[in-house]
């Protein structure tokens, strides 16, 4: 079999390509989240506690000279992935929970036991009258 028949086989597999879709949709929807958190959550909390932008957060581990920039240990961004972070894995959360509820609901009741056949019942009573 050659490489080309093989990886064409691999690709067009639905698992394959079921899985390059959720990739593609969770990179966008990182986008999604990443937007909601710095452009919507962030500024309204960092007003609460002083005007603050999150992004701007940082301590200065070496200033700036002679041409180098400064190095800056970035709390503030840090502490805006970490919200980043919660809320996708919260929105995760709910989609596998939503999930599970509809294959609750479609999961049948245990069907009733049905009556065995007649000759099975007959056949019964008669081994456990010779028991006796």
């Amino acid at each position: 079999m050659s490489v080309v028949k093989e990886f064409k086989e691999f690709a067009i597999k639905g698992n394959v390509v079921d899985l390059a879709v959720g990739i593609i949709i969770g990179g966008a929807f990182g986008k999604i989240v990443s937007s909601l958190v710095g452009d919507v959550i962030m500024p309204p909390l960092g007003l609460l506690i002083g005007g603050v932008d999150f992004r701007d957060l940082a301590f200065t581990l070496k200033s700036a000279a002679a041409g180098s920039p400064a190095v800056l240990l970035r709390y503030g961004a840090f502490i805006q992935v970490i919200f980043d972070f919660t809320i996708v894995a919260f929105a995760i959360f709910l989609l596998i929970k939503g999930i599970n509820v509809l294959k609750r609901t479609k999961e049948e009741a245990p069907a009733a036991p049905t009556t065995p056949p007649a000759e099975v019942v007959l056949l019964t009573e008669i081994r456990d009258l010779l028991k006796k």
